[in-house]
């Protein structure tokens, strides 16, 4: 398909196929909105995130893996 036969393309399609690709169309539109040409996304820093450190400083989570042994064992009983 080339792009300059697309508006030819789409007139001979039936009227409910023309009415899909235009909904596609602004599917798409709406999908990539975010990403305009020229211009980088902005990353920030995962350590200025809010969740870090939520469990800074809990007694009980000194050894994680122990942690996480526990919580299986009480959930799911001993193997």
């Amino acid at each position: 398909m080339e792009p300059h036969n697309i508006n030819n393309d789409i007139a001979t399609l039936p009227p409910e196929a023309q009415r899909q690709v235009f909904d596609f169309i602004e599917f798409l539109k709406i999908r990539y909105k975010r990403i305009r040409p020229g211009k980088k996304a902005v990353r920030s820093k995962i350590a200025n995130e809010p969740f870090i450190g939520i469990w800074e400083g809990r007694k009980d989570m000194k050894d994680s893996s122990q942690w996480v042994r526990s919580a299986r064992d009480s959930e799911w009983g001993s193997s």
